[in-house]
């Protein structure tokens, strides 16, 4: 049993609420001291019999919120008494009513949108993707309960060491698949790179340490090398009469680690290791000029690279970022990214959304979007109007519109129109007019003609091509990106699609009947996967249309009524985690397993995910599917990120424990110098030295470069990595990789 001090805490929440009213003292107006003080004692005295994980109080946590949103968002007073009850009515007595009695409409508006939604959800459907659905129903009314709730998760991110593996594994992938490209979107890079990095810490924690240790060991060098750098520069910035600053600012962990992943390099190749950032003091008439006045300096000392420029200063990027990036040649042959940037800009690119509001006449109502997001913000609008199929399938649309690149394209009378990456020539005829898009037959790109599925680039100016004859299909919602574009297709499709629907429900409900099975959402959702259709609807939409013919669905039966006759026990859906514990200990696997699953890690019946092939000594969840029962993942798995965050209650843990000496299928990439007998020094590397068996090997040869893929069976990844080291050492081989198949 831990002591607790109730004194030493009374005297941490005081220290605690008076740093909170200290950092916010610029933003109050009178009265504001007042009402915020108010919701302290409201949200200490509602949460005062509760802790955290950790064991500490939990005001700490509404404490924290409220300091994120002043300290890094930069909210006002309305946003602290939010952030401070943002928790009461969820967790306590108190309800709506009662906020909206006691602090008015607007701070009850706000906290009904960080309210999650209570009671028992349909098999199939996802709660996170409900609760961020209703959360992002306020945000064309009030986008700070999108800022409150990315606080919320970076508080809860900073103290996810208390919470249990599977636990942590699920908040860390919904963070990353949500509300890292959320936060990126609204400016806030700051934060987006803080819960990036700790995803990687909790998901990859090795990967991380390693990052970190090695940013840490090469610090001493790096900062020497950034004070020679600026020296020139700082010196004649100086005798031009420039007020300014310089840093040099690290790049994050995750950016390192993914630039190792996707170039397949060591952390030594990663060249843009930091960057220069110089931000200037100057009048805003004057900002386009001296920023370019700044790279001209720059330029005179370093050699750019051209292919490397990016004047976000004359076309900001739609979430209102501001810079101008050159990459540059230093004297000994590194390159380096150097940002130029007023102070304004600086603002707005470490604090985002908010920020904005600074530099805006103050008495503008602070719910309202800046303009560099109304576009934005009335995309998400109309995608909420017009979804009304899933929730996942809305989350689904909806990360697809938090794009981070962009591609600037003209009309043919030079309108400027920002668009996703990877936007073609469909997505520009919706940008235009829904009508224009639904009629559109093809386009002229820089006078060329074109198909719809054209994809854009930087600087194309776009005519649309019409036809009245033209409708949309169902084809070309895997043509177009925008969440705009695609929600307008779905709404001339649906009339069309619903009728089919229906007939498809009655087919399947007449069939059921005859094969004497319920018709209830249970049956409904089993068949959903047995067909791999991702919806109900889509499943029904497929049996309206004759694409799964109405008698394929007795094959679902036969399924059935196999797998009932199996000896081995399966897992069904389970509605929460207390059913999943329940279950777990009525089930007992073979003695030869090797996985312990669930809270009391029992041993008991998996399968191995094809889409990862993970092998003992892999970090792992299991989770829990409709039909098969119980699948083990890697944690590095391409579909974790999806799994973990929409369907984080069918997770549960698992861990490998000492296993029997049992083959497992991996693979490998080899790349290396070619010279003769090199592929009988590597295969006896793999079958004399560690017998294991290889299943298969592919090897290409091309100007002296040797490129081979080995799939071979190991026990374990000990087993692979010694393997690994032993292949390192022969003659002529540069880099192996493990990889997934």
């Amino acid at each position: 049993m831990i002591q607790v001090d109730l004194e030493e805490e009374r005297k941490e929440i005081l220290k605690r609420y008076r740093k909170l009213l200290r950092l916010a003292k610029p933003l109050l107006k009178p009265g504001d001291a007042k009402v915020i003080k108010k919701a302290f004692n409201v949200s200490n005295d509602a949460h005062k019999e509760m802790r955290r994980k950790s064991g500490e109080p939990y005001i700490y946590h509404p404490l924290e919120v409220a300091l994120v949103c002043v300290e890094e968002i930069g909210l006002g007073p309305t946003s602290i008494v939010a952030a401070l009850l943002h928790d009461v009515v969820e967790d306590t007595e108190w309800e709506l009513e009662d906020i909206e009695r006691e602090f008015g409409v607007k701070v009850a508006q706000i906290i009904d949108g960080l309210t999650k939604i209570s009671g028992v959800f349909d098999y199939g459907s996802s709660q996170q993707a409900e609760n961020f659905r209703k959360m992002l129903l306020t945000l064309s009314d009030d986008v700070r309960v999108i800022l409150i709730k990315i606080a919320d998760r970076l508080n809860n991110m900073r103290t996810l060491g208390s919470m249990p593996r599977h636990k942590q594994l699920k908040i860390a992938s919904e963070t990353m698949y949500l509300y890292a490209p959320l936060a990126h979107r609204l400016g806030l890079y700051t934060i987006k790179s803080e819960l990036e990095d700790l995803y990687l810490k909790y998901t990859e924690s090795d990967t991380y340490t390693f990052i970190v240790e090695k940013i840490n060991e090469t610090r001493l060098s790096r900062n020497k090398f950034i004070k020679t750098f600026i020296s020139p520069i700082e010196e004649e910035l100086k005798d031009q009469g420039f007020d300014f600053s310089i840093k040099g600012r690290p790049k994050s962990i995750y950016s390192i680690y993914n630039k190792m992943k996707k170039q397949n390099i060591p952390f030594e190749e990663v060249y843009d290791l930091f960057a220069i950032r110089i931000i200037l003091n100057c009048d805003l008439e004057n900002e386009k000029a001296d920023c370019w006045q700044v790279y001209s300096v720059v330029t005179d000392f370093y050699r750019p690279n051209p292919d490397r420029l990016r004047d976000w200063i004359s076309t900001p990027r739609s979430n209102g970022y501001e810079s101008l990036h050159t990459t540059v040649m230093s004297n000994t042959g590194q390159w380096v990214e150097v940002q130029i940037r007023t102070q304004r800009m600086d603002d707005i690119a470490e604090r985002g959304y908010a920020a904005h509001w600074k530099y805006k006449d103050r008495d503008a109502a602070m719910a309202k979007p800046s303009t560099g997001l109304d576009d934005w913000i009335t995309q998400v609008r109309t995608l909420l109007e017009s979804n009304d199929g899933s929730a996942i399938e809305f989350m689904d649309d909806f990360r697809g519109n938090l794009f981070h690149d962009e591609v600037f394209v003209f009309t043919p009378k030079g309108d400027l129109k920002v668009m996703p990456f990877g936007s073609t020539a469909l997505d520009f005829a919706f940008e235009i007019h829904t009508e224009v898009g639904a009629k559109c037959i093809g386009a002229k790109v820089n006078q060329k003609l074109v198909s719809i599925n054209h994809k854009l680039k930087n600087g194309d100016q776009v005519e649309i091509l019409t036809s009245n004859k033209q409708k949309p299909t169902e084809d070309w919602l895997n043509v177009v990106v925008t969440s705009r574009a695609k929600a307008k297709i779905k709404d001339a499709l649906r009339e069309e699609k619903r009728s089919s629907i229906l007939d498809g429900r009655e087919i399947v409900q007449r069939k059921l009947k005859q094969m004497k099975l319920d018709f209830n959402s249970e049956t409904v959702e089993q068949l959903r996967a047995f067909f791999e259709t991702k919806t109900a609807n889509e499943f029904y939409y497929k049996v309206g249309k004759g694409i799964i013919e109405s008698t394929s669905i007795k094959g679902f039966k036969d399924f059935k009524d196999d797998k009932r006759q199996k000896s081995k026990p399966t897992l069904e859906v389970v509605k929460d985690e207390s059913s999943f514990t329940k279950q777990l200990k009525s089930l007992k696997g073979p003695d030869h397993d090797q996985l312990l699953i669930g809270e009391d890690m029992d041993v008991v019946d998996y399968i191995l995910a094809k889409c990862c092939n993970p092998i003992p000594g892999d970090d792992v969840f299991g989770f829990v599917t409709v039909n098969e029962g119980i699948k083990i993942h890697r944690t590095s798995c391409p579909n974790a990120l999806e799994l973990l965050s929409n369907h984080g209650n069918r997770v549960i843990k698992a861990k490998w424990t000492s296993q029997q000496e049992i083959a497992f299928l991996a693979g490998l990439r080899i790349v290396g110098t070619d010279r003769v007998g090199l592929i009988n020094d590597v295969t006896k590397v793999i079958s004399n030295e560690l017998k294991v068996n290889m299943r298969s090997i592919t090897v290409d040869s091309d100007a002296g470069i040797f490129e081979g893929t080995i799939k071979l069976y190991v026990h374990s990844t000990q087993h692979l990595e010694k393997l690994v080291g032993n292949l390192s050492k022969v003659e002529g081989i540069i880099k192996i990789t493990r990889f997934d198949y």
